[in-house]
């Protein structure tokens, strides 16, 4: 036996390691970091009730939703499905007051606790970006009140509070370790370091490679952004090796908040996702480019990965999103992040399932051809293990 092959064994045990876990369906449990955004900015959506069934579809127990929307707050109760909720950018100004963000939680959140699980409240969503500076002033004042809020009221032992920020909060990104906070925003940034230090709770980051691919499609390979096999690339500084584009903007997240003096905050993904459908000038956008990014991105939130810079620590992602969603403004590429159409279809095939004839607006719903009464069917699981496999094996090579 060479070294090379004695080197290989650890990842040929993963392999059975594997098998074991999706023949004895453990590996749901592989699956607790994954999540959904459940955007809401369509007119043809179905009811909650349908969408509860679809995640259950789908074995997906955690979700998003851009507000506090209360008949969704109220269909999700003894639904077991875990919910963040959002507090919209323009009411932000009305929680500067520490007696409207009580009655804020009084009124938004409380009447569903503890029936419906909601264990995160998103306080605004991308408040900086290149195109707008002027809410992230109003940050820190409305997550301090909101946290306080929830203490006064005996919720904090329930809630995560945070913000979730785009990737225009770096200067640099690349490579990772090189990661730091642009000037502009470095004291807040300090701030909110701070307080989810003290309080526990998770930094998260919008990260979306298809920004970035389509912008220099020339320069940066499709498969590093896909997350298909590839060379990726090394950090010089850390000599950590990257194989997708968006583990490497996670730990320049990180590296980032290393450089403040919090090496141990979580960073989590707030949102990823891929349009499977775009305007002329959107290169990438299309439904085979889709289905790739968000079926190898689900095989390795199956397989319990980390980051190269946080190896044992599982990334917690969302992905963007549910739904297409027909109302939302912009280009073509901002209506189509969706796994689904509005009437429970599949928006590309992921490889995995195929839905069935039966809509989710109709009364009798069955979302996937490999799910029957409840459980999963050994056809499934194999397409399933094999993902999973291909995903351990190009590690081999």
């Amino acid at each position: 036996m060479t070294s090379r092959t004695v080197a290989r064994l650890p990842n040929l045990i993963n392999v059975f390691l594997l098998l074991s876990l999706v023949f004895s369906g453990n590996i749901l449990q592989k699956a607790t970091s994954l999540g959904i955004n459940y955007g809401q900015v369509g007119n043809n959506l179905p009811s909650p009730d349908k969408v509860i069934n679809l995640l259950r579809s789908l074995r997906i127990t955690k979700t998003r939703i851009y507000d506090t929307n209360p008949q969704i707050l109220t269909s999700f109760a003894n639904s077991n499905i875990e919910i963040i909720v959002t507090i919209e950018n323009q009411v932000l100004t009305l929680l500067q007051d520490p007696q409207q963000a009580l009655q804020w939680v009084d009124s938004h959140i409380k009447p569903y606790i503890p029936a419906t699980r909601i264990t995160g409240i998103m306080v605004g969503n991308e408040l900086f970006t290149d195109e707008d500076s002027s809410l992230i002033g109003y940050m820190m004042p409305a997550i301090i009140n909101i946290h306080k809020a929830l203490v006064q009221l005996g919720l904090d032992r329930y809630i995560e509070v945070s913000s979730p920020s785009s990737l225009a909060v770096l200067a640099e990104s690349y490579p990772p370790s090189a990661g730091s906070f642009k000037p502009e925003v470095s004291s807040v940034m300090q701030q909110l370091l701070q307080f989810l230090e003290a309080t526990r709770s998770p930094f998260w980051v919008n990260a979306y490679p298809y920004f970035a691919y389509k912008d220099n499609p020339n320069k940066i390979p499709i498969d590093y952004v896909l997350f298909n096999r590839n060379i990726g690339m090394t950090d010089p500084n850390t000599r950590l090796h990257y194989d997708n584009m968006m583990y490497a903007q996670v730990d320049a997240v990180a590296f980032a908040a290393a450089k403040l003096g919090y090496r141990n905050i979580e960073v989590r993904v707030a949102e990823t996702g891929w349009p499977s459908k775009g305007d002329a000038g959107e290169v990438g956008a299309s439904p085979t480019n889709a289905a790739t990014y968000n079926r190898n991105l689900m095989m390795r939130q199956f397989a319990g990965e980390g980051t190269p810079a946080r190896r044992n620590s599982r990334l917690d992602v969302y992905i963007f999103a549910l739904f297409n969603e027909d109302m939302k403004p912009g280009p073509t590429s901002e209506k189509n992040y969706g796994i689904f159409r509005p009437d429970g279809s599949l928006a590309y095939n992921l490889g995995f399932s195929t839905m069935s004839t039966t809509t989710a607006n109709s009364e009798s719903v069955t979302y996937s051809s490999y799910a029957t009464k409840g459980k999963m069917t050994l056809e499934y699981w194999t397409i399933l293990m094999l993902a999973m496999i291909q995903v351990v094996v190009s590690r081999l090579i």
